[in-house]
């Protein structure tokens, strides 16, 4: 191996610096990768942010740890028991979810219950396989920096499918995850879009997990979409800001994590946060916020009251003198 790539180091020159990036086919694949991750899981995210199921996104990602668990019991390949069991939460997170009557403390408590329910399956799993769970850092921080050709083929055609599906179902899904009353009295079956979504969900977890892992994998799920929420609430501004922070945070960190001995995850993740942060403690400084979120996807607040009438005198009966 070159020396340049064993100790690679970043110059005052950009341009040099982006050649020696782009030279290598592993740095080319993990840009790739990076870049199909960020536009998938940013679209997918920024819909569950909207309809509030960061804690539903983050069950989803944890369960490559049975699924990977199982599959080494079993003796398949490990993509087998990923999408298995992100397929199997979907189904059950969407059944203790739906209905209109269930509070929010109920529906979290169920997406607990199945969370918790999973990783002991994993651990009986692993107790049962008798061995050590091979590549378990991959397996929660991924390997941006060894991703092959195949792997990028793969999360190519699941985001071709998946926004295939988000095109298709986009208009009825925004609007019952908007209001999902007023959707169902309207004839959106809002039960068949949550638990299809739910399965979205987890499909793109289950795909873009054995590249990112568990841990980056909703990073990137949450962070970009909850900072183009928080600038603003129109639909199609915040999905093209969200695919743009993503690509931006993937593309600096991969970038920094060649000329550093630190893994790429942890750049992606940082930049991701700080980017979030300085957001929030800018739009808390900048006065004005609130028209622009008042003219997407948040309700103008209701009207006051009309004030009663005022009292009408009694009129005198005829002929009575007051």
């Amino acid at each position: 191996m070159p020396a340049e790539v064993v100790n690679p180091q970043l110059g005052w020159n950009p341009v040099r610096d982006l050649s020696e990036v782009l030279e290598y086919h592993f740095m080319v694949n993990a840009l790739l990768a990076g870049s199909i991750v960020a536009i998938t899981a940013g679209l997918v995210g920024w819909l569950m942010v909207l309809r509030r199921e960061a804690f539903a996104g983050h069950t989803l990602s944890m369960m490559a740890f049975p699924g990977a668990s199982g599959a080494a019991l079993l003796g398949i390949p490990a993509a087998w028991g990923y999408f298995g069991f992100c397929g199997a939460a979907a189904l059950a997170i969407g059944r203790f979810t739906s209905g209109e009557r269930r509070s929010w403390s109920e529906q979290s408590a169920g997406i607990g219950a199945v969370q918790a329910l999973a990783l002991a399956t994993g651990f009986l799993f692993l107790s049962l396989y008798g061995g050590v769970l091979g590549d378990l850092e991959n397996l929660l921080f991924g390997t941006f920096l060894g991703v092959s050709d195949g792997q990028v083929l793969v999360l190519l055609a699941v985001a071709v499918a998946t926004l295939a599906v988000l095109g298709i179902v986009a208009r009825p899904l925004l609007f019952a995850s908007v209001d999902g009353q007023v959707a169902q009295a309207r004839g959106v079956r809002v039960r068949m879009l949550s638990t299809a979504f739910l399965l979205l969900l987890g499909l793109t977890v289950a795909a873009t997990s054995q590249v990112t892992g568990v841990l980056l994998v909703f990073a990137l799920l949450v962070t970009p979409a909850a900072t183009a929420q928080a600038i603003t609430a129109r639909p199609a501004l915040g999905l093209v800001l969200t695919v743009a922070l993503g690509l931006l945070v993937v593309w600096l960190g991969l970038g920094i994590a060649y000329f550093s001995v630190y893994p790429a995850g942890f750049f992606i993740a940082t930049i991701s946060f700080a980017i979030y942060v300085a957001v929030r403690v800018a739009l808390g400084v900048l006065p004005g916020r609130s028209a622009d979120r008042a003219a997407g996807l948040t309700p103008p607040p209701a009207p006051p009251a009309p004030s009663p009438p005022a009292p009408v005198p009694p009129v005198p009966a005829r002929g009575v003198i007051a």
